[in-house]
């Protein structure tokens, strides 16, 4: 293995070697005009995978066409109209994504009872096996809690070091935090952390600009110490690991050559809310038979999401340099999405992606409310259609175009599903309230007018609800096959009641999720940036008087919605029931699902409950208990730093070392930062008179801190 630079013990401020020495890779930026061939992967794909995806798109195609053929049934009774033209393009476009769903799941099934999934063995059952390469563990973060990620830090290194193969991982903290209390709470979380291990190898870089977000996170620390490691692994703030796992997907890269990245399977904890238990629940239930069939298929054309997964580094390297895409943002500029593309431009490379679906060991948490996911949510949106622009890219293998079709249709589906709930509407109100025409331009022997089979349609109906509940029903019929699992769930009824629950739950947000997608994908087309705000973890619960703010559009909606189906007909009133219910129940469904009190109250009744939270898994339950023991961030940042002599000299310690500044080149928050601190007495005075952006200025600079410690704590 590769020399590192000794390090020093936490408090020890002669040395500044809180870093391993440089060892740059060169990471070029990637065209999407790429000239050269497709580069075929080195022999890691199964000798099957043509008759699975004949399975999967046969099938897919099957059920489309069958169904295209129903519908048209239903509505060509009295000829096709124009709405109803509209309407059948559109049901056919949306059953065939609901068909690609249910082929995949059934593909997970026969994986799963067969056992065959991939010729890369990662099983959690295996023997752990000796390492050859040194591993880089890659911890990005932004304005998250310190002692929420760096006790998560602490877990997974403790569970590394029970493997015995420590010394073959390195850990990087890598800070973009922009808020100044959370930056000094990580500088004193990591010398916290660091002083518990007496040969650490775990390291922090700060980045005074976040350029790029987390791909330039990524991408800087490679460019600058990517040289010593074979492979890196990449966790989010809210990710866990064990160190079973770990060493595992290290020794797969070791054996496998041709292999660029291996994607795990990371499963929810930690869930408090009612939101949360039911996506922690979802995911849990019904998501390995998700994995497990697009493992199946996708077999060395896989794709990437972004955390909990091994990446050989020189690979990433020379083939994931993001370009900026032409344009003014939200749709121009820097990719947020950019797991999927780097995914894309290492298969193009010829490195084989996989997912290990049953590797396990690999945990993450889900947002605590409809509020905060759909605030990450609008993010992946305008991420996921930012790849409209990198999908036509020259010489990318076809799957990997289409998972970047899909991402784009998961969020192009929610405005697909109104504007196919509004040509219903308006169906119904052009047989209602228009007259036939008995006179038409062409001879015919009856009037023309809209017309359509019911019973049929009620057929139709019953199919589609069919397909998109049938993923739910072959998770819960799979688990009901293995023991220890079944039991994690609370037993096969308890089970069952916790699926009819979270169908519930999830059936009266679905509405909701509808309209705040819609309105996101609308936002952005119109140009409106989403931003990056750092997201809630534990609890996300709002005074009342702010969801109410956020959701009346919803509500009225709702009514608007109920009173317009009920003018028509109370049959359609009934068929929209659905929709109507979870709309105009917007405010108080919302504020009850994010209440942490009703959902510790689901767990005690064991209603939506996990095998992780019947027999937690030691790094989970070491994570949870280090929380209270490292510093959490709060408005007494300034004071903190410069009343630790030991914290204070760390701080300097790392700050980055400055180019030379170029003749005009201002950073004007610095210097009217240190305008500002000429009227300053006190540290007091000080937090009182600078903004955020000041204050990291000062931080980030020499001068800076200097002149900060020049002023008295009172």
């Amino acid at each position: 293995m590769d020399a590192v630079v000794p390090l020093r013990r936490a408090g020890d401020a002669s040395r500044t070697e809180y870093l391993p020495a440089e060892a740059r890779l060169e990471m070029p930026v990637q065209t999407l005009r790429h000239d050269g061939e497709l580069i075929r992967t080195l022999g890691t794909a199964p000798s099957s995978i043509f008759g699975r995806r004949f399975f999967v798109f046969g099938l897919t195609a099957a059920l489309t066409l069958f169904a295209a053929y129903e519908m048209y049934l239903v509505l060509a009774v009295g000829g096709l109209t124009a709405l109803e033209a509209v309407i059948l393009v559109l049901f056919v476009i949306l059953f065939a994504w609901l068909a690609l769903s249910i082929s995949s799941t059934l593909g997970g099934l026969i994986a799963l009872v067969t056992g065959e999934i991939k010729p890369l063995d990662l099983k959690a059952d295996t023997p752990l096996p000796q390492l050859a390469t040194r591993t880089a563990l890659l911890l990005p973060t932004y304005n998250e809690e310190p002692h929420r990620v760096f006790s998560r830090v602490q877990a997974v290194t403790e569970s590394v070091a029970a493997t015995g193969v420590l010394s073959a991982f390195d850990i990087f903290i890598l800070s973009d935090t922009t808020d100044p209390d959370t930056f000094i709470a990580e500088e004193a979380a990591f010398l916290l952390l660091r002083a518990r291990f007496e040969t650490p190898r775990i390291f922090y870089r700060h980045r005074p600009k976040n350029d790029a977000k987390k791909a330039g996170n990524i991408a800087e620390w490679v460019q600058r110490f990517g040289g010593h490691y074979e492979q890196m692994i990449i966790l989010d703030a809210d990710s866990l690991m064990t160190g079973g796992t770990l060493v595992r997907l290290a020794a797969a890269m070791e054996r496998n050559p041709g292999i660029g990245l291996i994607q795990t399977f990371p499963v929810m904890v930690n869930a408090v809310t009612v939101f949360a238990r039911v996506q922690q629940f979802a995911g849990r239930l019904y998501g390995p038979l998700i994995a497990y069939g697009l493992s199946w298929w996708h077999g060395a054309d896989g794709n990437y999401w972004g955390h909990n997964a091994v990446i050989r580094t020189k690979a990433f390297a020379a083939c994931a340099g993001l370009p900026v895409l032409k344009g003014p943002r939200p749709i121009g500029g820097h990719i947020l999405s950019h797991d999927f593309v780097e995914a894309a431009l290492m298969r193009r490379g010829g490195w084989a992606v996989h997912m290990a679906p049953a590797l396990g060991g690999s945990f993450e948490e889900s947002p605590p409310s409809l509020t905060e996911y759909a605030a990450r949510d609008r993010r992946w949106c305008q991420g996921n259609l930012q790849h409209a622009g990198v999908i036509f890219a020259r010489r990318l293998h076809w799957a990997t175009r289409l998972h970047l079709a899909t991402g784009i249709g998961s969020y192009v589906a929610a405005p697909l599903w109104l504007f196919f709930l509004f040509t219903g509407i308006m169906i119904s109100l052009q047989a209602q309230f228009i007259r036939p025409e008995y006179f038409p331009k062409t001879f015919t022997l009856y009037p023309q007018w809209p017309a359509q089979d019911p019973v049929r349609a009620a057929y139709v109906f019953a199919g589609t609800m069919s397909l998109l509940l049938a993923p739910k029903l072959l998770g819960y019929l799979a688990m009901l096959f293995d023991r220890e699992t079944r039991r994690g769930f609370g037993g096969a009824i308890r089970a069952f009641f916790s699926m009819l629950a979270e169908v519930l739950i999830s059936g009266l947000i679905a509405p909701i999720m509808m309209l705040i997608q819609s309105a996101s994908v609308t936002g952005i087309l119109l140009g409106r940036d989403s931003g990056w705000n750092a997201q809630r973890r534990d609890d996300g619960s709002l005074p009342l008087r702010d969801v109410a703010r956020r959701y009346v559009w919803h509500t009225l909606f709702g009514l608007l919605l109920a009173l317009a189906a009920y003018e028509v007909s109370f049959s359609l009133f009934a068929w929209m029931t659905p929709v109507i219910v979870g709309l105009i129940l917007a405010i108080p469904l919302v504020q009850w699902s994010a209440s942490p009190r009703v959902g510790c109250a689901l767990r005690r009744w064991k209603i939506l409950l996990t095998p992780e939270e019947t027999a937690p898994p030691d790094v989970l339950t070491r994570a949870n208990e280090l929380v209270a023991q490292f510093p959490a961030a709060d408005a007494a940042g300034l004071r903190r730093l410069f009343a630790d002599t030991a914290l204070l000299a760390a701080h300097r310690a790392l700050l980055p070392t400055l180019t030379p500044r170029k003749r005009g080149d201002v950073d004007v928050a610095l210097v009217v930062a240190l305008a500002k601190l000429e009227d300053c007495t006190t540290l007091t005075q000080a937090h009182e008179a600078l903004t955020r952006q000041e204050t990291m200025a000062l931080l980030s600079d020499g001068h800076g801190v200097d002149r900060l410690a020049a002023l008295s704590a009172d």
